[in-house]
C-alpha cells in the first residue's frame, strides 16, 4: 500500500480511492473487458468501456487513481505551487512591492497539497466508478492458465472471466544498484509527499523531469539541496539551449548542482545522516545528508500478474510488449499507459486508453471499424520547472537539431513578457523544410505547458505556421510569440524578386 501520513486530509483520501469497509462483488457473469490497474489508463479505460454499454470490471491493488493522483502529477504540483509562491514573494521588490519575508512553514505547505489531492480524488474514487458502472474490485489480480483473473483481495478471491483484458498497471521510481543507497531507505516520489518536516539536507540524485521540479521546489521551500546528474545539463531529452535555461534558474533558486557526477556509495553518518560518495571528473568528494530522494527513471509493474502464464511477452525495464493496435503477444490481451508506453504521462495514458477501447471492443470484432494506432498519437510533453519546458514532435536534442526550417522568437521581444518580467525562454517551432507544416516545437516560458497546446492543435489538424500568423491573438498574452514566429515564416515568402515587383506596383500606383 502506498504510504500515507496520518492526517484528515489523508484519511479523506483513503475512504475514496480504498475504503477500508469496501466489499468486492460477486462476478456477474462473462464481462467484456477487465481492466487491471486503477491508475489513469486503468480509469479512462473501464469508465469509457462502461459509457458504451460494456460490462467491465476494474482491480486495483493498492490506491485508485494510481501515481498521478496519489504520488505524481497532482502532489507534486501542489509542492510547486508552494514554492512559486516563495519566489513570487522573494522577486517582489523588482515590481515596487515591499514586503518582509518571514518564514516558510513547510508542514504547512505540505499539507494544503495533501487537503487539495483529497478533494481532487473524488474524481477517481471507487463509488464514483461504481456508480458509473463500473464492478471495482481491491486486490491483487493474477491470470491462470486460461486467462482468467483471480483477484486476491481482503474479503477473500474472485474469479473474473472477460473476452477481453487490458494491463495497466503502471510503472514506479527504479532505483540504482549503489552500494548502501537501498540500506538508506531513499525517498522516491512514492515517498516523498510523505513528509511532515522539511529535510536538514537533501540529495536529489537524477536531473530528468521529476528530480528537476522537486529541487528547485524543495530549495524554495528553504531545503538545503544537492542534485547530482550523470550528463553534462539537467533535462537531457529536451532542447540544450531550453535545458540551460532552466538549469540556470535552479543554480539561482539554491540548488547546489552536480553535473557529470555520480553517486558510488552510501554510508551510515552520524545520528540520522547519511555520508554520500560523489565522483565528479575524476574526484570523490562526501555529502553529507538527511535525506536522499531517487529520480533516475521508471521501472514498469509487471510482477506478480503471472504473465508467463498467458503468453505475454514482457522485459522487466521497458514493460510489456504492444503492437500498433496495443495488442500484447495474447491477442485478447492488451496494454496501455506506461506498463507499455516509453512516453510515461498522463496524458499519454489517457489517449492510450481511449485507444484500447476501441480496439478492444469494437475494432476486433467489427471488421469495417478502424483502428487506433500507437504511431497515431501526436503527444506533447512538459516539465513544471520554473519557467516550463514544453515540446511536441521533433524538437531539438543533445544529438542534433530535426531537418527543416527553424523559427524562433525570445521572449525578451514579447510585451507581455516583458510586463510580467518573465523574459527568460523563448518559442521554437521547426517546420518542413521549404513548408510551413509543424512538424515539432519547444517552449520555455513559466506557463509552457499551456502554451505547447495551440502547436499541438495546429499540428494535430495541418494548420501551418503561416496560417497562425493569421489568427488574432489577445494584446498583450505570451501566446503572442506564437503568432510572431509565424509571421516570422510568412517574410521568408517574400523573395526579393517578390519584394521588388510589389514595390514597383506600389510606385505606380502612387
Amino acid at each position: 500500500m502506498t504510504p500515507l501520513a496520518d492526517s484528515p486530509a489523508n484519511e479523506a483520501l483513503r475512504q475514496r480511492v480504498h475504503p477500508a469497509d469496501w466489499t468486492n462483488p460477486t462476478p456477474p457473469g462473462r464481462y467484456n473487458l477487465v481492466v487491471i490497474g486503477g491508475g489513469t489508463a486503468g480509469l479512462v479505460t473501464a469508465a469509457g468501456a462502461a459509457g458504451i454499454g460494456a460490462r467491465v470490471a476494474l482491480v486495483e491493488r493498492n490506491l485508485l487513481g494510481g501515481d498521478c493522483l496519489n504520488v505524481g502529477c497532482v502532489p507534486s504540483k501542489g509542492v510547486i505551487a508552494a514554492g512559486r509562491a516563495v519566489a513570487d514573494v522573494r522577486r517582489a521588490a523588482a515590481f515596487g512591492v515591499t514586503s518582509r519575508f518571514e518564514s516558510i512553514d513547510f508542514a504547512a505547505a505540505l499539507e494544503r497539497m495533501r487537503r487539495l489531492r483529497a478533494d481532487i480524488a473524488e474524481n477517481d474514487s471507487a463509488e464514483r466508478f461504481s456508480k458509473l458502472g463500473v464492478d471495482v474490485y481491491l486486490g491483487q489480480a493474477a491470470f491462470d492458465a486460461e486467462g482468467r483473473v483471480h483477484v486476491d483481495g481482503e474479503a477473500g478471491e474472485r474469479t473474473l472471466e472477460a473476452a477481453r483484458t487490458v494491463l495497466a498497471t503502471g510503472a514506479r521510481a527504479a532505483v540504482p544498484d549503489v552500494p548502501g543507497l537501498r540500506e538508506a531507505k531513499p525517498l522516491t516520489n512514492e515517498t516523498v509527499f510523505t513528509l511532515t518536516e522539511p529535510p536538514e539536507r537533501l540529495l536529489v540524485l537524477g536531473g530528468g523531469p521529476i528530480g528537476s521540479e522537486l529541487a528547485q521546489s524543495f530549495a524554495r521551500l528553504g531545503v538545503e539541496v544537492v542534485q547530482l546528474e550523470r550528463s553534462r545539463h539537467i533535462l537531457g531529452g529536451d532542447d540544450p539551449a531550453a535545458a540551460a535555461i532552466v538549469q540556470k534558474r535552479l543554480v539561482a533558486d539554491g540548488v547546489d548542482l552536480r553535473t557529470e557526477a555520480s553517486l558510488t556509495k552510501v554510508e551510515p553518518g552520524d545520528g540520522n545522516s547519511w555520508r554520500c560518495s560523489v565522483e565528479q571528473n575524476g574526484r570523490t568528494t562526501t555529502e553529507t545528508v538527511s535525506h536522499i530522494l531517487v529520480a533516475v527513471g521508471r521501472q514498469p509493474n509487471v510482477e506478480g500478474l503471472n504473465l508467463e502464464a498467458v503468453g505475454v511477452a514482457f522485459d522487466e525495464r521497458a514493460g510489456v510488449q504492444v503492437d500498433e493496435r496495443f495488442r500484447t503477444t495474447n491477442p485478447n490481451i492488451y496494454a496501455c499507459g506506461d506498463i507499455c508506453s516509453p512516453l510515461k504521462f498522463t496524458h499519454a495514458a489517457d489517449f492510450m486508453a481511449r485507444a484500447v477501447v476501441q480496439n478492444a471492443l469494437v475494432a476486433s470484432r467489427i471488421k469495417v471499424a478502424g483502428w487506433s494506432k500507437r504511431s497515431a498519437l501526436l503527444v506533447p510533453h512538459a516539465t513544471y520547472t520554473s519557467p516550463e519546458i514544453a515540446g511536441v514532435g521533433q524538437t531539438a536534442t543533445a544529438e542534433g537539431e530535426p531537418d527543416g526550417d527553424c523559427y524562433e522568437v525570445s521572449f525578451a521581444d514579447v510585451d507581455r513578457a516583458i510586463l510580467e518580467g518573465e523574459t527568460e525562454g523563448f518559442v521554437k517551432i521547426w517546420t518542413k523544410r521549404g513548408s510551413d507544416r509543424i512538424i515539432g516545437a519547444t517552449v520555455v516560458a513559466e506557463h509552457a505547458g499551456d502554451l505547447i497546446s495551440e502547436i499541438t492543435v495546429a499540428m494535430k489538424h495541418k494548420i501551418g505556421l503561416g496560417q497562425l500568423a493569421g489568427v488574432i491573438h489577445p494584446y498583450p498574452t505570451q501566446a503572442e510569440a506564437i503568432r510572431k514566429a509565424g509571421d516570422a515564416f510568412n517574410k521568408t515568402r517574400l523573395t526579393p524578386l517578390a519584394a521588388g515587383a510589389l514595390k514597383r506596383f506600389l510606385a505606380w500606383t502612387r
